[in-house]
């Protein structure tokens, strides 16, 4: 790179700019006395450098004031090969951040000015993808085939679809009905309908799914999905992602999806339509947080008014329960009740599906069902495959009785299902506590062998396929859930609710208090306890058949990958139990339920290596003599620390990887222990030190913890040059707060000489300079290799507030150094950095 070509160019550009705008470009600079010579100077620490001067008319003296005007050129300096080598790895290493350059290391992105590479925008796009993506898509039952059509003669869905009606609805249409009614149904109907007939449209589809994981019941995941979907059908339109400016490539290209950054990002893809035609639809919107859907519909409903104002056709259909209520400004809105269609729907089922014969009283008891059906399509399902087993029994006679026992209600019905059959109570509950208080869902053989080990411990062993079938194993979980449960369809077999108003009645109906009163008052901590104890009996079962080879090999060898898989199937319930017991003890703990006898006996070696045996990083797995309190800091387990741990330090040394709980908790973003470890800290008898005041601002302002990163790791020797590097100003407070000064030295070097400071210089790091130099344990003069000083640096780099610090803490004593580095000055923020070095140096000039 040519760096005095580059600064002429920009002494040009200067130059021109203050052609344009005249004489009013002057600024007057107050200094002191300033004195001007030529040559070599001894500088403050002995050596013999050559001094700057002025040449040109750019600089104009009078009084107190210089006058900088339109070219002020600084002389170099005669035989500085050294220091022109120092400019040359300066502006090609440690400005790499700031400026373009034409190699780039592997994981940087390329600067703000330049676009991503195609393989870097394919790899921003399936990260936004995710596993069981379309599961509740899939999983819905397609409409019967003599169901749904009437919804393509509905007024409100014609008009929806009918351009001149676009401006009166912004493409809103809103599918409204009891739990149960069948909206998931007649949505994916409409949304088949719209993939075969309207072609030239790109059709979108979302289903929040309330019993799924995480993405599956959030607006982040459905952002994500649209997105994706847009992405995938539209060429180029992923061009949006430069957008992004990232500074640094996501390891793997795996990209932190915030919800602000996703609406941005789908914000800008629906303004990049052009003329093409997008349809969206999003089902049970009641399935996601309410908070959640009332911001996206307040997005949406701007992104409908641009896409207006930018004549753009974008539509939406939603479908929800009646509650809760959230008014759109402008929008159609179909009621499923009450709908001639949607009855007409249940008659046809119940003709369909309904094989009790075609006597008389056959008819009868068919009319009366849909009369007692009120527009509920799950209960109709339910109560058809009630009979209908009734009448396999050749309990023909007592079919219109047991109709007229059926309750009318859904949750009654769901009340009677669980009670009529009070066989294996106490497989039903726990079989029912998996399915609503596991962690995520859980697979058919995983579900099989939690039940087994909660019912049934002593029969635990490895898993043989040929004896115990999926066949079986769906047989068994069918039989304990009494029908209340389903096996997805979808990629990973798992197990759910048969529909969302099972768990509604079951919790928040307090279903199961009145059918098991006996369970008490503490349902969902003893439910816990129980899963908790699975876990336990499971593993504490099964660990002497295993036989590990001590050590582990490394987690990410291809050793390692086989003993995970070879383990996972004998024992496809060891990982969750592994990964989970200590969370269930947890929420146990918060619930009331006391874990002291638990946390006392808890097997803390023999779990440390199981855990290492499936943690595919090797970074990530513990030592051997890791401690519980650690590991639950690291795991965000705040209760168990709180009731628990009352006399020991939140800085207690580990040979862990972040070295302490404390630091673990800040490191994993584990925010609640990072709470209960500055409680226990300021419980302590000792002396207030910054540690304590560092927790008691955590405790005051929880929003202001900081989130470090994953990579925090106090004792790398080259951590403080990286946290200095990267600015990482919370990363570096904490450890001063913690006294680390005596674990990494703040001034120590690397290979080039470079101090921490001279790397914050280096990148502008205003708040890091400024917290390492209030320290003082390191050298604002401290030279590198090349003779460079953290002065010499900010005044390269037109870092303006930084030279000023400096300066500050340097203190205004004679010294050539400030003109020195007036050499490397950049011609944009020069003016003022001549302002501090001048008004800091007893230098004159006549």
């Amino acid at each position: 790179m040519n760096v005095r070509s580059n600064k002429r160019k920009a002494s040009e550009q200067a130059s021109a700019s203050t052609a344009e705008t005249g004489p009013e470009i002057k600024r007057r600079i107050p200094t002191g006395a300033i004195t001007q010579h030529a040559g070599p100077h001894p500088d403050n620490h002995g050596n013999t450098t050559a001094r700057s001067f002025f040449h040109g008319q750019g600089v104009q003296n009078s009084g107190r004031d210089i006058a900088v005007g339109r070219d002020l050129i600084i002389g170099g300096f005669p035989g500085t090969d050294t220091t022109r080598r120092a400019m040359q790895h300066h502006y090609s290493d440690e400005d790499a951040g700031s400026r373009t350059t034409t190699n780039q290391p592997k994981n940087q992105a390329p600067g703000t000015s330049s676009h991503l590479t195609v393989e870097q925008r394919l790899q921003l796009r399936d990260s936004l993808s995710f596993e069981q993506i379309d599961a509740r898509h899939m999983n819905i039952k397609s409409a019967h085939a003599k169901t749904c059509k009437w919804l393509k003669k509905m007024d409100a869905y014609l008009d929806w679809l009918s351009p001149s009606k676009y401006p009166d609805h912004h493409g809103f249409l809103w599918i409204k009905g009891k739990p149960g009614a069948g909206k998931s149904t007649l949505m994916k109907f409409a949304l088949a309908q719209a993939r075969r007939l309207m072609k030239g449209r790109l059709i979108l589809s979302f289903f929040f799914n309330a019993r799924g994981d995480s993405l599956e019941k959030t607006t982040a995941g459905m952002y994500r999905c649209l997105l994706l979907q847009l992405l995938e059908n539209i060429p180029g339109l992923d061009d949006i992602f430069d957008s992004l400016r990232l500074t640094v490539w996501p390891r793997d290209g795996q990209v932190q999806w915030s919800v602000e950054l996703l609406k941005d990002l789908f914000g800008q893809a629906v303004q990049s339509l052009g003329q093409s035609q997008v349809v969206c639809f999003i089902d049970a919107l009641d399935e996601c947080d309410e908070d959640q859907i009332r911001d996206m519909l307040s997005f949406f409903e701007n992104i409908g008014e641009l896409a207006i104002a930018s004549n753009i056709r974008f539509q939406v259909c939603f479908s929800s329960r009646h509650y809760p209520h959230i008014t759109l400004a402008r929008g159609l809105e179909l009621v499923l009740e009450g709908q001639e269609g949607h009855n007409q729907d249940i008659a046809n089922y119940v003709d369909s599906e309904l094989k009790i014969g075609h006597s008389k009283v056959a008819e009868e008891i068919k009319a009366e069902l849909r009369a007692k059906a009120s527009s509920v399509f799950m209960w109709v399902i339910l109560v058809v495959d009630i009979l209908n087993k009734e009448y396999d029994r050749g309990h023909i006679h007592a079919l219109r009785k047991r109709l007229r026992e059926i309750p009318a209600d859904l949750h009654d019905l769901f009340r009677d299902i669980l009670t009529r059959d009070a066989r294996d109570r106490g497989t039903l509950i726990l079989c029912i506590q998996w399915v609503l208080f596991a962690r995520r869902p859980l697979r058919t053989e995983e579900l099989y062998f939690a039940v087994l080990a909660g019912t049934d411990p002593g029969s635990l062993e490895p898993w043989d396929r040929e004896l115990t079938t999926l066949d079986i194993i769906q047989k068994f979980i069918l039989d304990s859930s009494k029908g209340l449960t389903e096996i997805t369809r979808s990629g990973t077999l798992v197990v759910q609710f048969i529909h969302e108003s099972v768990r509604d009645f079951l919790l928040k109906d307090n279903g199961l208090r009145k059918i098991w009163p006996d369970l008490g008052d503490r349902f969902h901590g003893q439910s816990h306890e129980q899963l908790k104890e699975c876990c336990v009996k499971f593993t504490s079962n099964i660990v002497g058949t295993l036989h590990l080879p001590q050590p582990l090999p490394k987690a990410s060898s291809e050793d390692a990958a086989d003993l995970r898989r070879s383990t996972q199937s004998s024992y496809p319930f060891l990982e969750y139990t592994v990964r989970n017991v200590l969370y269930h003890a947890e929420e146990a703990e918060s619930r009331g339920i006391d874990q002291s006898d638990f946390l006392r006996s808890f097997p803390l070696q023999s779990w440390v290596n199981l855990d290492n045996l499936f943690e595919k990083r090797e970074a990530r797995r513990r030592s051997s003599k890791a401690s519980l309190l650690y590991v639950l800091a690291e795991r965000n387990f705040a209760d168990l620390i709180k009731a628990h741990f009352g006399t020991s330090s939140p800085l207690e040394p580990s040979r862990e990887r972040y070295e302490n709980p404390f630091f673990a908790a800040l490191a994993t973003g584990s925010t609640r222990a990072v709470l209960a470890l500055a409680e226990l800290e300021l419980h302590g008898m000792g002396p207030s030190t910054s540690f304590h005041r560092l927790c008691q601002s955590y405790l005051d302002s929880p929003s202001q913890i900081p989130v470090l990163s994953r990579n925090f790791c106090p004792s790398r020797e080259s951590n403080w040059i990286k946290l200095a590097n990267q600015g990482e100003l919370e990363s570096t407070q904490v450890l001063l707060a913690a006294g680390r000064f005596n674990l990494v030295d703040p001034d120590a070097k690397d290979n080039g000489g470079r101090t921490p400071l001279r790397r914050s210089v280096a990148n502008g790091h205003e708040a890091v300079v400024k917290l390492l130099l209030s320290t003082g344990q390191v050298d604002p003069d401290a030279r590198d290799n090349d003779g460079w000083t953290p002065l010499w640096q900010a005044v390269a780099n037109g870092h303006e507030a930084v030279v000023k610090l400096l300066l500050g803490t340097m203190g205004s004593r004679p010294s050539q150094r400030s003109i020195r580095a007036l050499h490397y000055a950049p011609v944009t923020s020069l003016v003022v950095v001549c302002k501090y070095l001048f008004q800091a140096t007893y230098i004159h000039i006549p």
